[in-house]
Formats: C-alpha cells, sequence, structure tokens
C-alpha cells in the first residue's frame, strides 16, 4: 500500500467481463487481497446494463472486504453502482469536470508522460496510471517518458505501473517509485487469487529492499 491506494490493480477486458466466472474470480481475489486490491471493470464493448450488474455484484464485497471496484471511462455508472470510483482516460470526461460532479470519488488517470503526471496530480488524482499500456496505445512507448521521471513529476501523487508487468518486473517498478502496478494476463490467465498473492508478495518484497 502507498497511503491508501491499493498496491494491486486488476485490469480486465471485455474477454475477461464476458467470462461466466469473473464475478466469483473477482471475489476471490477481494477476499485474498482485502484493501490491497482494486479490480478494475475496462471494457469497450461491454453495454451499460451487464457492466452496472457486475459492479453492483462486486460492490456488496468490497464493502466487506475494503477492496476497490472501478470503472474506466463512466464516472456516471460508478456513481449510480455506488462504487470507488473511476478510472479515465483521454476517452473520459475532462478530469475537472470529473471531480466536479464528483468531487469524493477515487478517480485516477492515465498517462503516458511525465508533464502529464504533473498535470493530473495537480488537478487531484487520487492516482495515475502510468505506462504505454495505460490505455492499450503500445505506440507511446517511443516517446514516453520512464517511470522514474513520471514518479518524480506525480510529487506524491501515487503512481501505478502497467504495462507487461510480470511477477518478476514488481520489484523492478517498486525500486523506481510504482505505488503499486496494474495487471491483466497475470491475474485472469490462471488461478487468479493465487496470481494476486503472489503479485503482492513480489510487491512487498521490492519494498523492503
Amino acid at each position: 500500500m502507498h497511503g491508501t491506494v491499493p498496491a494491486l490493480h486488476a485490469l480486465t477486458s471485455d474477454v475477461v467481463l464476458a467470462d461466466p466466472s469473473f464475478v466469483e474470480s473477482a471475489r476471490a481475489i477481494m477476499r485474498e487481497a482485502r484493501h490491497r486490491v482494486a479490480i478494475h471493470l475496462r471494457a469497450t464493448r461491454t453495454a451499460a446494463r451487464p457492466l452496472l450488474e457486475q459492479a453492483l455484484a462486486l460492490r456488496v464485497i468490497a464493502e466487506e472486504t475494503g477492496s476497490w471496484v472501478l470503472v474506466h471511462d463512466r464516472v456516471d455508472l460508478a456513481m449510480v453502482a455506488g462504487i470507488s470510483g473511476a478510472q479515465l482516460t483521454s476517452r473520459s470526461l475532462p478530469f475537472g469536470d470529473a471531480r466536479r460532479i464528483a468531487p469524493r470519488m477515487v478517480l485516477g488517470t492515465s498517462v503516458h508522460s511525465a508533464a502529464e503526471a504533473w498535470l493530473s496530480a495537480r488537478s487531484g488524482a487520487t492516482y495515475i496510471v502510468a505506462g504505454p499500456a495505460a490505455e492499450g496505445d503500445a505506440a507511446a512507448a517511443a516517446t514516453a517518458d520512464g517511470l522514474a521521471a513520471i514518479v518524480e513529476a506525480a510529487d506524491g501523487c501515487p503512481v501505478i505501473a502497467v504495462g507487461g508487468i510480470t511477477v518478476e518486473r514488481v520489484r523492478a517498478v517498486v525500486r523506481d517509485g510504482a505505488a503499486g502496478v496494474a495487471v491483466m494476463r497475470g491475474i485472469w490467465l490462471g488461478d487468479a487469487a493465487q496470481s494476486a498473492r503472489r503479485y503482492l508478495a513480489a510487491y512487498d518484497e521490492g519494498t523492503r529492499r
């Protein structure tokens, strides 16, 4: 943990969300990691109604465990569902507008550069997700600032590293100042709860060095 921001952010996709076992797998992660995990409902094709139903289903266990449930881009859906908050990207409302309509909600932003991190931190972001895959834009890797530079620019706002984060890479990004990691394939391709345990163990080891 870095302050109150979870160390592990479990990203989803339309494929992950469409899996009939998704909600149970997410619940297993939340029971395993409790307040140390955030489940990200991230979709580009999933309709609002099933996304809302999943958010509502996870809200119950989130209230029991202290886990976060976040939905990407849809601040309105997060507010209706009563979940922790939303992750904003270039497709979302401008951050200032989102913060005005949801002044107490958890709001994260996705960035690729130190300049974007600086602006997000000063605009009141709860946390920042940094990396070329933050919005699925691998082409940004060529111009993105390094993680350490983004952490420095964020000036205390927690930075979550994303993009090809394996268990073996966790310690390196922690050394660069990451407050946590965002993972998709490494979580959902196997036993989700066991995978969450391995990522958090690697994070804890990284913070001790």
